[in-house]
Formats: structure tokens, C-alpha cells, sequence
């Protein structure tokens, strides 16, 4: 895990909006929840609010899915992860979680560092909400993708 991601507060965000929003836990609970994030089953990004917003987190397995290591990984437009073509609806998913606070429904895309293309699906998408309401980004997790030709 890079040095001091871990003593990153949005970390705790990422488990905890969506222990709220989706209504069970995203990792099992343990005392280091830095840790429980980057060690998960599952692919786990989260970007913040910018006008072009830039991925903040990913975990061990995004790294390896996204072919990055977590340094170019915190400096990419989260648009960058998905095809030229598919940005479009890419928008479209991040305005319906905006509106609903999540969708749990999502399949689509997305492109390596290198190149490779690999379909998502049955990804979970959610909002970045603390205890006052504030939003602070969205996150994405999805524990199943295809490579493609």
C-alpha cells in the first residue's frame, strides 16, 4: 500500500457510504479498514469531486486490473478508465448514481494503462457521503470482469 494513503479519512468513507447507502458491509470489518480495502476480493476506485474528477484510491487488485501502480493510478481522470466511446455512457451512469445515491447494476468497458480492454460487470456505484450529508465523490467496486479481444 503506498505510504500514507492509509491515514487517508476518505478511505473510511469509501466503507462506510456504502455500508449506509447499499445497506451491508463492502469489506469485512476490521480494526485497519485501510488495510481491509486494499487486501478486498474486489476491485475498489474512488475519485473525488473535480469537474474532471481524478481517481483519490485504488486498491491492490484495480492496480493490477488497470495495469497502474497507485502513483499514476491517483493522477488519472477517472474518464480515462473507460474507451473513448463508452464515455458517454460512462456519464450517464455517474449522473444516475448522483440522482439515486447508488446503482449496483452496472456493466461496461474500461481500458488498461496498456491498452487492454476487459468488460465489467455487476458493478456497485456510490456516492461518497459523510454523516452531514457533504459529498465528497463517488467509489466503484466490481468483483468480476471479462478480458476482451
Amino acid at each position: 500500500m503506498s505510504a500514507g494513503i492509509q491515514d487517508d479519512p476518505r478511505l473510511a468513507l469509501i466503507a462506510e457510504s456504502y455500508h449506509r447507502l447499499i445497506g451491508r458491509p463492502l469489506v469485512h470489518s476490521a480494526p485497519d479498514v485501510a488495510l481491509a480495502l486494499w487486501e478486498a476480493p474486489r476491485v475498489i476506485v474512488a475519485h473525488g469531486m473535480q469537474d474532471d474528477p481524478v481517481f483519490f484510491y485504488g486498491n491492490r487488485l484495480a492496480l493490477q486490473v488497470f495495469e497502474m501502480d497507485f502513483s499514476a493510478f491517483v493522477q488519472l481522470p477517472s474518464r480515462y478508465s473507460a474507451e473513448p466511446l463508452a464515455r458517454d455512457e460512462r456519464a450517464r451512469l455517474l449522473e444516475r448514481v448522483a440522482r439515486d445515491g447508488f446503482i449496483d447494476d452496472y456493466a461496461g468497458v474500461r481500458i488498461s494503462a496498456t491498452g487492454k480492454r476487459f468488460r465489467i460487470v455487476q458493478a456497485e456505484v456510490w456516492n461518497l457521503v459523510d454523516a452531514d450529508g457533504v459529498c465528497h465523490g463517488q467509489a466503484a467496486s466490481f468483483a468480476h470482469w471479462q478480458p476482451l479481444p
